[in-house]
C-alpha cells in the first residue's frame, strides 16, 4: 500500500470506530444504563477492540514509509 492509501484506510476505519462508540453511547443512554457499564462495553467490544489492533497495525506500517 501507498501512503495515501494508508492515509484514507485509517481515517476510515477511524471515522466507523468512532461512529461505532456513539452508537453505543446512545444506545446505553436510552437503556438508561450506568456511565461505568458502557464504559466496559466500549472498552471490551470485540469489533472495537480488533478497530484499535488495525489502526496500530497501520500506523506502524506507515512508520517506515515515513521515514525514508
Amino acid at each position: 500500500m501507498d501512503q495515501q492509501d494508508l492515509k484514507l484506510s485509517r481515517e476510515l476505519i477511524y471515522s466507523y470506530k468512532k461512529r461505532l462508540e456513539k452508537e453505543i453511547l446512545e444506545r446505553s443512554m436510552r437503556l438508561r444504563m450506568p456511565k461505568n457499564k458502557f464504559e466496559d462495553i466500549i472498552h471490551n467490544n470485540n469489533e472495537l477492540i480488533n478497530l484499535k489492533k488495525a489502526l496500530e497495525q497501520l500506523e506502524t506500517e506507515s512508520e517506515p514509509n515515513n521515514k525514508v
